[in-house]
């Protein structure tokens, strides 16, 4: 069975960290990110990296601040959010997919997704 399980959201202040985890199982992803979504906004991608080779790709409202990073043993990705600002705000969700090609932020491309996890960031 195909799943993917946040973990890790939460409120902070604006400057403060956040570290969120998604635990994959079911399958070997070729490309596993983070997307959000704020109210009355379109779900944006944020970060993903590719489990093979590693390479990352970021947002460039994000870049500098956020880290996306793997456990290869754990099937796992984290992404750790950084020097925070209130335009974060969203619920943040857990992306893989099996194949390759396509956008990175395209979230058509993505079929397998995880239930969300809120962040909230307070000026």
């Amino acid at each position: 069975q195909v799943q993917l399980v946040e973990s890790g959201g939460g409120s902070v202040q604006a400057g403060g960290s956040l570290r969120l985890s998604c635990a994959a199982s079911g399958y070997t992803y070729n490309c596993m990110g983070w997307f959000r979504q704020a109210p009355g906004k379109e779900r944006e991608g944020v970060a993903v990296i590719y489990t093979g080779g590693g390479t990352t790709y970021y947002a460039d409202s994000v870049k500098g601040r956020f880290i996306i990073s793997q456990d290869n043993a754990k099937n796992t990705v984290y992404l750790q959010l950084n020097s925070l600002k209130p335009e974060d705000t969203a619920m943040y969700y857990c992306a893989a997919k099996t194949k390759g090609g396509g956008r990175w932020s395209d979230a058509g491309n993505f079929g397998y997704w995880g239930q969300g996890i809120q962040v909230t960031v307070s000026s």
